[in-house]
């Protein structure tokens, strides 16, 4: 038993003496991997900041001040691996991961996919940080662009992380690509009004507000016959493009054209229908003896009007099998 304890004593001993023996090294390697961590970090700033400018290379100083700062990490890593480990080589561990990359590929395939998504996105650029995005069901401005997933910040103060792969594969709208952007309201005007003085009337009210551009130009188009109104089309350019300013131009011009022509007697007439029951119309209401109001054409004999009493009877003796009565008053009615 004495001789069992003796050995464990000994071992844990040893090892105690080669951790201080190698303690040196350890904190040696720590310090240095630390240095480099914080190299790394300086280095990625440094490339930001010299893109920080050009909104045209600022993406790509983000991939590039990525790829510096992860390389920078991996020479640090490395360096510290062979002083804590003097039989270590480099070849090793990247023949090991040679090895073993086909499983990890498997393993992080979904990974891998939005990583390498990111690196194209960050490259060419469809969007660029600040944009304004509409995906799917998600609107809102670009926060960042990392190598893995977007995020955005929608307009009520959310945030959307949307991996990259999706946004590399499906259909995105960046609002902000261009310096101006059109907008259009269709407004319906009655069927009785001057046409070419309304689409006039229109014109001077965008031309009104100040935020509508003067080139291009606003227009007016005839669009659309309607039940109750013609719908004609105002088209009107802003700068910018945010949706801040699209807001605000919409409000600005809808109000305008809505005065102007409330003031100069335009009709904005609402949506009307109207329901014609055939067997309640009045005798002097049109000749009945040709095809009118579903009425058979012809010269023979011609149904009067009936009365609502009688429409009311001849309901009830048919579900009754011709027993049941209805006494009412017998006044015409026109409903």
């Amino acid at each position: 038993m004495k001789t069992e304890i003796s050995v464990v004593w000994n071992k844990v001993q040893s090892m105690i003496n080669g951790f201080i023996a190698l303690l040196p090294n350890l904190v040696l390697a720590v310090i240095i991997f630390i240095l480099f961590l914080f190299v790394a970090s300086r280095i990625k700033t440094f490339v930001k900041r010299l893109t920080r400018n050009r909104r045209s290379a600022r993406n790509l100083g983000l991939v590039l001040g990525r790829l510096a700062q992860g390389t920078t990490i991996l020479i640090g890593l490395f360096i510290a691996l062979s002083i804590v480990i003097p039989t270590f080589k480099a070849g090793d561990l990247i023949q090991l991961l040679g090895i073993s990359g086909v499983a990890i590929g498997f393993a992080f395939r979904d990974i891998l996919q939005n990583f390498l998504a990111g690196i194209l996105i960050l490259l060419t650029e469809p969007f660029q940080i600040d944009d304004q995005i509409v995906f799917k069901d998600f609107e809102g401005t670009v926060e960042n662009i990392q190598t893995r997933a977007t995020t955005i910040r929608t307009y009520d103060g959310r945030r959307i992380v949307i991996p990259n792969s999706e946004l590399f594969i499906n259909s995105v709208t960046v609002n902000t690509a261009f310096d101006n952007r059109r907008l259009e309201y269709d407004v319906g005007i009655g069927y009785g009004d001057d046409i070419d003085l309304a689409k006039q009337l229109m014109l001077d009210a965008m031309h009104s507000v100040d935020e509508v551009l003067k080139d291009p130009a606003p227009d007016v188009l005839v669009m659309e016959l309607a039940g109750s109104t013609v719908n004609i089309r105002v088209r009107w350019w802003i700068h910018p493009p945010r949706r801040a300013d699209s807001l605000t131009s919409r409000d600005k011009v809808i109000t305008a054209i809505k005065k102007t022509l409330t003031e100069n007697g335009i009709d904005l007439p609402f949506p009307t229908q109207q329901i014609l029951f055939h067997d309640q119309t009045e005798q002097t209401d049109g000749d009945r003896s040709r095809q009118r109001e579903g009425w058979p054409s012809g010269k023979g004999e011609v149904p009067k009007p009936r009365r609502i009493t009688d429409s009311l009877r001849l309901i009830a003796q048919k579900q009754d099998g011709g027993n049941s009565k209805v006494d009412s008053p017998t006044v015409n009615k026109d409903t």
